[in-house]
């Protein structure tokens, strides 16, 4: 339920002020670019379970509060990397992420809901901030892992989020149907994010 949203930002926080951890993801090497259709490999097994207490508005909320904090990081990554992949990988959360912002709030202005600000949403932007913090005392190499490795923890998070919260709880059949249309380009981040990661690893 919500804490799986709350957890996906803290860990991306610690995994980011921890330095980069290289773990080993075997489903790295699909070849699967940031704009496949690979949501089969990532997806998580387990079932959704009911997400009660969630409103529409809520939701509406958390949805633009996720994506801005990985716009946020995006921005980060964008002048403090110097690798060309990082600084691509970026540049697609950057656009990629505004793009559902400016498409959910459009759909709430038209259906004249009020994003109704939370708990969820105010502690994943405190822990947005402290991602941001720690990736702010890191610089060239130490920079890039950290940023790729909360990068992969964030969107693994935010998939399980939509998959267990977001869209089990969302009531309107047209913000449901925005989660769901948003889902595959999550899936196809984190495949991206691996891959990067990956290859950081490596080098």
């Amino acid at each position: 339920m919500k804490n799986n949203v709350l957890s996906l930002l803290a860990l991306a926080a610690l995994t980011a002020c921890g330095g980069g951890q290289d773990a080993e993801q075997n489903t790295a090497n699909t070849g699967a670019t940031d704009t496949a259709a690979a949501a089969p490999a990532a997806a998580p097994a387990a079932a959704a379970p009911a997400a009660g207490g969630v409103t529409d508005p809520q939701i509406a909320h958390i949805v633009v509060t996720a994506n801005q904090v990985d716009i946020t990081a995006g921005e980060l990554a964008q002048t403090r990397s110097t690798n060309p992949k990082v600084k691509e990988f970026a540049q697609r959360m950057i656009t990629d992420h505004g793009g559902v912002n400016k498409a959910a709030t459009e759909l709430v202005t038209r259906l004249g809901v009020t994003p109704e600000d939370n708990p969820t949403s105010q502690q994943m932007k405190q822990a947005g901030d402290q991602n941001v913090s720690g990736l702010q005392g890191k610089n060239g190499a130490e920079f890039d892992r950290a940023y790729v490795a909360s990068e992969v923890t964030y969107h693994q998070g935010l998939l399980d989020a939509i998959d267990q919260t977001l869209i089990p709880g969302a009531q309107n059949a047209e913000l449901k149907a925005l989660l769901e249309q948003t889902r595959p380009a999550v899936v196809a981040h984190l495949e991206h994010a691996r891959q990067l990661q990956a290859s950081l690893g490596q080098s």
